[in-house]
């Protein structure tokens, strides 16, 4: 389902209700779907194409096409409710998926996010309700072919430009490990862990969208770990994967680079070595600091000590 005043029509009789399945009137007199908000899933699968659905006709813009999604439900997470409504309607198994970007569309009374992930195991889509007259993937560049719901429509240049951004963060475990006067030289090992544990977090509640300046209001790239020395042996976590330098740390970080930017993927270094920000550079990496780094590291301990949620709501 799609951002847009009157985002549904009133469901058919006999659906069971949530107390989240309510009008939202705005004071210009707009109507949202959603006393708590709604969300959306747009999956999107490297052979198949993105995973649409053909909006029931009792809908408001009912036989057009959208995303699967919905109503939030109270004290529920925008990232949560995507995902359920996106099972409920379309069958897409959580499992089955990685968030890659979110994006948000606030009307001050009411709020619609877009969740894209990227289908890591295919997945049959199935109708699991009365919402949808058909579920089916399309090729990207067919999507404007087809009778768009208006907001999705709105939406989906944006969209459609993203699902060939795939940032991918590359972190020199050695330099930004040492750029805090810690006493990590006693343990390198120990540091380097508790560096990839603060990664892991990072990885699961995402980097701001202009902190990599992309578009969107947050992001979850994949995240390898370079390490070297007396670090290595680490085990890989969900979120980021662990890289054994076998000699060089940037020898490994430059080679990995170059095997991203040749598969698609953008590589984002993380290093404050001058040497190896030019020698990325020059493999087609962007390169932030390591204080860059630790500035988003401390600001999710910080999120995450206050209380705050990590949904964007």
């Amino acid at each position: 389902m799609s951002p847009d005043s009157a985002a549904r029509g009133t469901p058919p009789p006999g659906r069971e209700r949530d107390p989240g399945d309510a009008w939202v009137e705005a004071p210009g007199g707009e109507r949202y779907w959603g006393r708590y908000g709604a969300a959306g899933v747009l999956a999107v699968d490297p052979s198949r194409g993105v995973l649409l659905q053909h909006r029931a006709e009792w809908s408001h813009h009912g036989g057009t096409w959208g995303i699967p999604g919905g109503a939030l439900h109270q004290g529920e997470t925008a990232e949560d409710g995507a995902l359920r409504e996106a099972l409920e309607e379309a069958g897409v198994p959580r499992s089955a998926v990685r968030t890659r970007a979110v994006w948000r569309v606030d009307r001050q009374v009411w709020a619609y996010t877009t969740l894209m992930v990227d289908v890591v195991k295919p997945f049959d889509a199935v109708a699991g309700d009365a919402e949808s007259l058909e579920l089916l993937w399309v090729a990207a560049e067919q999507v404007d072919a087809l009778p768009l719901h208006p907001a999705f429509a709105r939406a989906w240049p944006s969209l459609r430009h993203s699902i060939r951004v795939r940032p991918r963060l590359v972190v020199d475990a050695a330099n930004v490990v040492g750029s805090v006067p810690d006493g990590w030289w006693r343990d390198r090992r120990g540091a380097a862990e508790r560096l990839m544990q603060r990664l892991e977090d990072l990885g699961h509640g995402g980097v701001g969208a202009a902190a990599l300046g992309l578009d969107g209001l947050r992001w979850h790239p994949g995240i390898d770990l370079v390490v070297e020395g007396e670090a290595r042996g680490l085990d890989a976590q969900e979120h980021v994967s662990v890289i054994d330098a076998p000699g060089s740390g940037d020898d490994s970080i430059v080679a990995r680079v170059r095997e991203l930017a040749a598969g698609g993927v953008s590589p984002v270094v993380v290093t404050s070595d001058a040497e190896l920000r030019s020698r990325a550079q020059q493999e087609g990496a962007s390169v932030h600091g390591a204080r860059w780094l630790l500035d988003l590291l401390d600001a999710l301990d910080s999120a995450t000590a206050g209380g705050a949620a990590r949904d964007p709501r």
